[in-house]
């Protein structure tokens, strides 16, 4: 009984705390999920977009962005699981044939170097994608561009240093391409979602019903991302419930994608109170160990969190590009979890 009131009175503070950042900012839409152990909690907040006044739900489809990369890093420690790499070999004998690294940078970069953005190699810039299409900005980005970009990188700036990188999960997925000899998109489903019967995530197809319109960080309205050869860093698009059963397994203990997440939780790069696994970020607070990725496209902000120790979880999803108002978020129902 005392479990089930505590947990009530978190529920309560949750509902709460997602309530007045929708009242402060009636034109966004929210929904967010809180798991511990193992119990659910659902709450959300607006509509499909500002012309649609359907309410939106738990099975309402939002882009993840870059939360992709935390799925990513979990295949490449499932591939590590079943022999077929180790993360700390060198990318060189991984990568497609098309790319020939320089002398300079060859024997030098791990696969762990690219899961914990320290691998100094170039990135794409996407504000100069931005200016070309504002829309769907990594429509010119091929393999040509990234083969051309890698196969000309002769010095690794700032290698062993964290700077997000887009290029580097797109290698990873590569990599992980030639190493099943399947696509990218088909080991998401064979591997994840398939297993967890998340049926309503999404890769390259996700022309169905009850999906969230995005918006910018002005209010204009903006196209999901298709993301093209870049998916591996952003491609996948679903709901508060489907990413329920990610974080579930996450928590999990027997299952190979519960044995990879602890794999990932691993840190690669270190600095102060926070450190990078493979895709996860960690902090440290006050005795808190806490994992999590945040991911923002142009018209959407997410966020995946979960205490391992404390077997909990919390997901955010708005239909803005407004990673302020979500880490604010994060930080408000935080607290309301610690109280």
């Amino acid at each position: 009984m005392n479990t089930f009131i505590f947990a009530q009175s978190i529920t309560q503070r949750i509902d709460s705390a997602v309530n007045s950042f929708h009242e402060a900012n009636p034109e966004v839409s929210i929904s967010v999920g809180f798991l511990q152990n193992g119990e659910e909690f659902y709450t959300a907040y607006g509509h499909l977009s500002r012309e649609d006044k359907t309410k939106i739900n738990k099975h309402t489809v939002f882009e993840i962005a870059s939360i992709t990369k935390i799925m990513t890093g979990n295949l490449i420690a499932q591939a590590a699981l079943e022999g077929r790499l180790k993360v700390d070999d060198y990318i060189d004998d991984y990568l497609p044939a098309a790319y020939q690294l320089d002398d300079n940078i060859q024997g030098k970069i791990t696969i762990a170097d690219l899961a914990s953005h320290q691998s100094g190699l170039p990135d794409v810039d996407f504000s100069a994608l931005i200016e070309k299409d504002a829309q769907q900005p990594t429509a010119i980005v091929d393999e040509e561009l990234l083969v051309s970009m890698i196969n000309s990188c002769d010095t690794l700036k700032n290698y062993g240093s964290y700077r997000y990188s887009t290029v580097g999960y797109t290698l990873i997925g590569q990599i992980l391409e030639k190493l099943y000899e399947t696509t990218y998109a088909q080991l998401i489903r064979e591997k994840i979602t398939k297993p967890l019967n998340m049926t309503r995530t999404y890769t390259t197809e996700f022309d169905v019903d009850n999906v969230a319109t995005g918006y910018n960080g002005e209010g204009g309205e903006q196209e999901l991302f298709n993301w093209n050869i870049v998916g591996p860093a952003g491609l996948v698009k679903s709901t508060t419930a489907d990413m329920m059963k990610y974080m579930n397994a996450l928590l999990g203990e027997n299952s190979t994608l519960a044995k990879a997440a602890l794999l990932t939780e691993i840190p690669y790069f270190k600095e102060e109170n926070e450190a990078i696994g493979l895709g996860t970020k960690i902090i440290r607070d006050s005795g808190n160990t806490v994992y999590l990725k945040s991911g923002d496209s142009m018209g959407q902000s997410s966020m995946l969190c979960y205490n391992r120790a404390a077997n909990w979880g919390i997901l955010i999803f708005i239909n803005q590009n407004n990673s302020k108002m979500r880490n604010d978020m994060l930080n408000t129902l935080y607290e309301s979890i610690l109280k």
